[in-house]
């Protein structure tokens, strides 16, 4: 992605289900536990370095000993930063303590059998350690203390944010995460009451009720309580302090989460093949967690995979597979390779069919996958050609014009490389825009004056800044008759309301395209009327809320947006001609059949909320302010 955006989040949660004196004779180490916590994160680091914390919980500690141990930080490296700190107590241990995994557990911080961590990119508001992840909220009941840490972004904070001041809580900060914690942390109070109660007049004791309570809590009701009024994309995970943990996801399942246990351990991480590569396990051991439910791992060690909400039609994200996720993973590289492989009769007819004078290149780094499909189309194109030209020359096939047809192949080069990143606190708009310009640098000498068309993929394109201040720019001084910029994504045309950075309409650049339609088209008075109507639904019940935005998309066909969007991204003063090849809805479900999460393209939000952020956006652009719309 060209445009940089930020997005998601990563998490990791681990159970070691054996005594850590178990890894310590297999693998050789005591710290096998925080080690493999280390690697998971440093593995899924694509998801977030704004922030990144950890914590751990030690199960069965004497009363008096601290059991549960956290560490943040928001640093320019914050996970070498942690794990430095979480590492350095070790380096003054001798030999045979090091080994001695009940003196670690005592005396060392983190030596624990539960461990979570997080990555955080901050989508907005500021990144002050205060909203580092994991969370903690603390009581001198062991089964009272949460850590909760999540991948998500939730639509109606207001709303929850109210309930609990109705319940008599004054929350320290109005968050999502914050109030996600209170309000676990409220049910959480509430069942370990409600066992307490349950078990008081039998006659046992306030240890032994505590101890039944450890035994007894029901996380799936808990979960299920707690949850009732989340409308969002999220997966949670959440350590408690006697030993229980669990990772819930949403009932859309919009935000990935995957799971591996076996007799020794359990692996809960965003992403597949970091699991993959820290355990050395087949992807087909690594379990999808479904959609509304969530993992649950008792104190004793026993895993269950429960609902805990009535499921929703099952709507992942799909810009996981475009972009975000690492394309290690084996469903996630064959997708984009799909993505770019469909595009391939409309780059054939870009370039006029020919392939002799068509140069293709990719940017950035990310749109290579979908490159390769691309450049594996455009072969497969090229191989009926050269079979159909061998047919033809029947018995007058001779070896020189069997190696000029054989010679047939995609002028495929690297074309565009980035520069580390130019200073532009210079404070004159010109003086920026030229040094934004030379973010990227080009190779010269390949393309042929006048006579080559350049196209380059691109996994997708958001407010096409970037294209309009430095790529096409620096394209264009390799001097090609044509530059064509294809996306394996489709329009970007809706906001996001479920944990990426792209809340506001006057950003996209599909949406200035729609706005410049409308008023060459003398209909601007659209514009008024959906904000009309945009007002008049903003008391409304959520769920009688709908999108107001998407029928004036609907006047206009995709390739003429398109059109307009290449007019919008192309400077004053090129001298090629500018075009744009942007993947189809259809194309995109073809591709990822099992990520129908399509509302940045579609404006089909899997929950009512969505609606309402959609409409609140769009008033906010006609009301020209720059904030966020929930």
């Amino acid at each position: 992605m060209s445009d940089p955006i930020k997005h998601e989040c990563g998490i990791v949660l681990i159970r070691l289900l054996k005594p850590l004196s178990y890894y310590q004779e297999k693998y050789g180490t005591s710290l096998y536990g925080i080690n493999l916590l280390h690697l998971l994160m440093q593995k899924q680091r694509n998801r977030g370095q704004d922030g990144a914390g950890i914590a751990t919980v030690k199960i069965g500690v004497e009363p008096g000993q601290p059991y549960i141990n956290r560490k943040r930080s928001n640093t320019a490296q914050p996970l070498k930063d942690i794990f430095d700190q979480v590492y350095a107590p070790f380096d003054t241990l001798k030999k045979e303590e090091l080994k001695d995994t009940e003196f670690l557990k005592k005396r060392v911080p983190f030596m624990g059998e539960l461990l979570l961590g997080h990555l955080r990119y901050g989508t907005h508001g500021n990144n002050d350690i205060e909203t580092v992840h994991p969370f903690l909220r603390e009581n001198n009941w062991i089964n009272r203390n949460l850590v909760l840490a999540g991948n998500f972004n939730l639509t109606n904070v207001d709303e929850l944010f109210e309930e609990l001041i109705d319940l008599g809580q004054f929350p320290r900060r109005k968050s999502d995460t914050v109030t996600v914690l209170e309000k676990i942390g409220h049910f959480l109070d509430d069942e370990v009451e409600r066992l307490y109660t349950w078990y008081k007049p039998d006659g046992y004791s306030k240890m032994e009720i505590s101890a039944l309570i450890n035994e007894k809590l029901d996380i799936q009701r808990l979960l299920r309580r707690s949850s009732r009024k989340f409308d969002g994309g999220y997966v949670m995970a959440g350590l408690i302090g006697h030993g229980d943990a669990f990772v819930m996801r949403d009932p859309a399942g919009i935000r990935p989460a995957y799971y591996y246990h076996d007799d020794e351990v359990v692996v809960c991480c965003s992403e597949r093949p970091p699991i993959q590569t820290g355990l050395d396990v087949n992807f087909k051991l690594v379990k999808e967690l479904e959609p509304g439910h969530a993992l649950i791992i008792k104190q004793d060690g026993q895993v269950s995979e429960l609902p805990f909400i009535d499921p929703q039609p099952r709507a992942a994200c799909s810009f996981e597979r475009i972009y975000f996720s690492r394309g290690t993973d084996r469903e996630i590289y064959l997708e984009r390779k799909k993505l770019g492989e469909q595009l391939t009769q409309r780059v054939l007819e870009a370039v006029d069919y020919d392939l002799e004078h068509a140069v293709f290149s990719f940017v950035p780094n990310t749109a290579e996958t979908a490159f390769l499909g691309l450049i594996q189309g455009i072969e497969q194109h090229l191989n009926e050609i050269k079979k159909e030209k061998i047919l033809k020359l029947g018995k007058d096939l001779k070896p020189k014009k069997l190696e000029k047809i054989l010679a047939m192949t995609p002028r495929v080069e690297k074309l565009v490389v980035k520069d580390e990143k130019l200073r532009t606190f210079i404070t004159d708009d010109n003086s920026r825009h030229e040094l934004v310009s030379h973010v990227y640098d080009v190779t010269y000498g390949i393309v042929q004056d006048g006579v080559d068309t350049l196209v380059l993929l691109d996994d997708s394109i958001v407010r096409g800044t970037t294209l309009r201040e430095s790529l096409i720019r620096i394209v264009s001084r390799l001097r090609p008759k044509k530059i064509v910029f294809v996306s394996s994504a489709p329009q970007i045309r809706f906001p996001d309301c479920y944990g990426i950075d792209m809340s506001k309409m006057k950003d996209f650049v599909a949406f200035q395209a729609l706005v410049k339609l409308l008023k060459e088209t003398k209909q601007s008075h659209l514009l008024d009327e959906a904000y009309a109507r945009c007002k008049q639904q903003e008391d409304l019940p959520v769920s009688q809320i709908t999108n107001q935005v998407a029928p004036l998309y609907d006047l206009f066909p995709y390739e003429k947006i398109t059109k307009k969007i290449a007019e919008i991204v192309t400077p004053k003063g090129i001298d090629p001609k500018v075009e744009l090849i942007y993947q189809t809805i259809e194309g995109l479900h073809a591709a990822c059949p099992n990520h129908l999460g399509d509302w940045y393209f579609s404006g089909n939000y899997p929950t009512p909320g969505g609606n309402r952020v959609v409409n609140r956006a769009f008033i906010n652009f006609m009301e020209n302010k720059n904030v966020r719309a929930y």
